[in-house]
């Protein structure tokens, strides 16, 4: 995708970013890692609700996050390209070495529904990364 300038650039990778940082969609990317997955097998290895499940896996989808795949009368959800493996791989690997500064870190928190916060403010849309 061409962007015509910088600050698109930065603001398409904010949104990115963004998408990443509600901890239910991240549960759901890392059970993904291991392959393509029903809805039903994504609740039961997250622990989340299957409402909650499905409007973050409807989120990633139209995000491009996440593919789905018709099998019979189930629906497998799978990483919608491998570098949000190797992204989400490269993230442990900064977090073994760099995870108790961000654990320390007062610029950003993490809210009650595991979105991030930063010093100033919420992040309103819970559910969408738009």
């Amino acid at each position: 995708m061409l962007m015509t300038n910088r600050a698109e650039a930065f603001g398409l990778q904010a949104k990115l970013f963004r998408g990443l940082s509600d901890q239910s969609r991240l549960a759901i990317l890392e059970v993904l890692r291991n392959g393509p997955l029903p809805v039903g097998k994504i609740v039961e290895a997250t622990g989340l609700a299957q409402s909650n499940v499905s409007n973050h896996l409807r989120c990633l989808s139209d995000c491009g996050l996440v593919a789905a795949e018709q099998e019979g009368r189930f629906v497998y959800y799978r990483l919608g390209d491998q570098r949000i493996e190797t992204l989400l791989r490269l993230a442990d690997e900064l977090l073994a070495e760099a995870g108790r500064k961000l654990f320390e870190c007062t610029n950003y928190k993490v809210g009650k529904s595991g979105s991030s916060e930063s010093r100033g403010g919420s992040n309103k849309r819970r559910g969408s990364m738009k």
